[in-house]
């Protein structure tokens, strides 16, 4: 499978009152995320707060995804966890419920070797005959896997055909396209980065922008794809700070308080995450009229 664009996180809604999972917010902001042209949809990352979601819940929330997608998009359904057994319980859930893709993290404790990491992916792809992402994003997993390590997964293990990049290193980028002749998709998974990973031949951009952007990712990529180097600058700058706070001030954090903005009531995130405060909401819309309305 070979994706190009934009792939759109959503959020997890929960109630205000239990801060149980709202599953009409859920179909409302995935409505809401297909009408602004996204190649895929990546329910269960780290803007969906999966890390804070029980098993039952994980499964809700990927069924309910997959179910108001409804095939209009192919669904990729994130997948981090730190034994071997869960992430294959995940994966068996996610070809068992219609996922198109999975996009695995593996998470450390104890710091994981490269054989380690190796037979985590080897045996996940053991276990389903779903695409396989890698995500690296040590920054939250605490796991930074070498361009190396992921070229030879990428060569050996079937299963394994793209790759996130989170680190926000360019370089990543041209390392994986000098050591597999550029035959590895590739995708941008950190934000201020966007402008420079679709320059460098990123197949596409996994970001949350669209929840409170619009089109203008998605016009951002089709500027890069057609070769117009102005225009994709002037869509980048336009959101770059927006990008850079929402990065800085936590996903779940701040796209919640961008959507409630909005008016989608998606909630706060779950604790300990905390609310966006007043200050923090207030620059927030600002930055939003700024990059909707320049």
């Amino acid at each position: 499978m070979k994706l190009e664009g934009i792939i759109a996180y959503p959020i997890t809604p929960f109630k205000a009152e239990n801060q149980d999972i709202d599953f009409d917010a859920l179909t409302i902001t995935l409505n809401a995320l297909l009408e602004q042209e996204c190649s895929a949809i990546a329910p269960l990352g780290s803007a969906g707060e999966s890390a804070y979601l029980s098993w039952q819940e994980w499964q809700q929330v990927a069924e309910k995804s997959i179910e108001v997608v409804n095939h209009r998009v192919p669904v990729i359904l994130g997948i981090s966890e730190l034994t071997t057994t869960m992430a294959i319980q995940k994966a068996k859930k996610a070809e068992e419920l219609g996922a198109d893709v999975i996009m695995v993290i593996p998470i450390s404790y104890w710091k994981l070797t490269d054989q380690e990491i190796y037979e985590y992916y080897q045996q996940i792809a053991t276990a389903t005959k779903l695409p396989i992402m890698v995500y690296n994003n040590p920054a939250t997993s605490g796991v930074d896997m070498s361009p190396e390590l992921i070229t030879k997964m990428f060569q050996e293990i079937e299963n394994i055909c793209m790759v996130k990049d989170s680190t926000g290193d360019i370089q990543r980028m041209h390392k994986f396209h000098e050591l597999t002749q550029g035959k590895l998709p590739f995708y941008n998974g950190c934000n201020p980065l966007a402008l420079e990973a679709f320059c460098a031949g990123a197949s596409g951009w996994c970001t949350v922008a669209p929840n409170l952007l619009g089109k203008l990712p998605h016009q951002l990529y089709q500027a890069a794809k057609s070769g117009n180097l102005t225009q994709a600058q002037t869509l980048f700058y336009k959101q770059l700070p927006l990008l850079r706070f929402i990065v800085q001030g936590g996903l779940p954090k701040t796209i919640k308080a961008g959507l409630n903005e909005l008016g989608f009531n998606v909630g706060d995130p779950r604790k300990p995450l905390q609310k966006a405060s007043p200050s923090e909401v207030n620059q927030l819309k600002s930055l939003i009229k700024i990059a909707i309305t320049q």
